[in-house]
Order: structure tokens, then sequence, then C-alpha cells
């Protein structure tokens, strides 16, 4: 009966929530640092800010907010940021935002998981039509399309790869 007493089930369900915060603050440390260049090392800017009480909300420690900052203002390859436009299930619009270093690696990464599912990129300006930009950098949509259940089943799955995905940060979708 190996794998059958309490540690073991503490063990793995500690493994499982260990390895979504590790994701979060991942994503989080890298949008740090992506702000902290574009405010050219200033770490009081508002923008740094606001991603640092973003943070704070998703309980990131202070500790590795502290250490994003450091790291950040030392030389090192740079973060770009880069949106991405599909069709998904139902002919719904996603709006897929990277912040990546290799922007080669994240194009395919992100192609593979559309076509993993039978999609693929579309083209510049073709998805973002039916979205209206935030002051905040976010994606509203200004039409919204309904799907049926097998297509939302499908539309979740996609979601759920590109959270898994490191380099990308969200996904827009104008689906009801």
């Amino acid at each position: 009966m190996a794998g059958h007493n309490k540690w073991s089930k503490i063990k793995r369900q500690k493994e499982k929530t260990d390895g979504q915060k590790s994701k979060i603050f991942s994503k989080f440390v890298r949008l740090i640092t992506s702000e902290i260049k574009k405010a050219n090392g200033v770490a009081t800017s508002p923008g740094v800010r606001a991603v640092i009480e973003k943070a704070k909300s998703e309980n990131v420690p202070n500790d590795i907010i502290e250490r994003a900052i450091k790291k950040s203002s030392e030389p090192s390859e740079a973060l770009e940021s880069i949106t991405y436009e599909a069709y998904g299930p139902g002919g719904c619009g996603l709006v897929i935002e990277a912040l990546t270093s290799n922007r080669n690696k994240a194009a395919q990464e992100v192609k593979f998981i559309l076509s993993k599912h039978g999609f693929s990129l579309a083209g510049i300006g073709s998805v973002t039509w039916a979205f209206t930009r935030n002051p905040d950098m976010s994606w509203t949509p200004s039409t919204t399309i309904p799907l049926s259940d097998e297509d939302g089943e499908l539309l979740g799955k996609i979601l759920d790869e590109f959270d898994e995905n490191d380099e990308v940060q969200e996904v827009f979708t104008n689906a009801e």
C-alpha cells in the first residue's frame, strides 16, 4: 500500500499548489522587470508601482518583488511584449499578450498550442478590431460571440494551456 499514507497526500497537494504559485510569481517577476526597464530603472514610476500592487494583490512575497527590482537594475537580456491574434472555437477572437526574450520561441509555442486544437494565428488587426484597448493596457471586447457548450469546453482547454505557458501573460477573448 505504498503512497497511501497521509504524508504522501499532503506532499502531492503541496507540490501542486507550489507549482501554481511559482508560475504566478515568475510571471510577475517578468512583468516587474519589463516595467522597470521601460521606466529606465526608476522603480518608483507609476507603471512599476501598479505592477507591484498587482503582484501584492496576488500574494507575491516582498522578498521576491525586491529581488526582481534588483535583478532588473542589472544589465541582462531585453524582454519585449508581443501581441498575437487568433480565432478560436466558434469564431471567437483571442488576443494573446506575451512577454519574452526570444520572439521566435514564443511565436512557436503559441502556434503549437493553437494548432494542437485545430486553430492558427490570424493576421495583425484581424481580431483587435473587435476589442478596445483600455488605459491599463488590457483589452475589452466591443462585440461578443455566443459559444456552444462544446466550443466553450474547447476554449477552456486552450486558455488553460496558455495559462501554463510561462511567456504568455494574458489572453483576452470575446466569447460570452
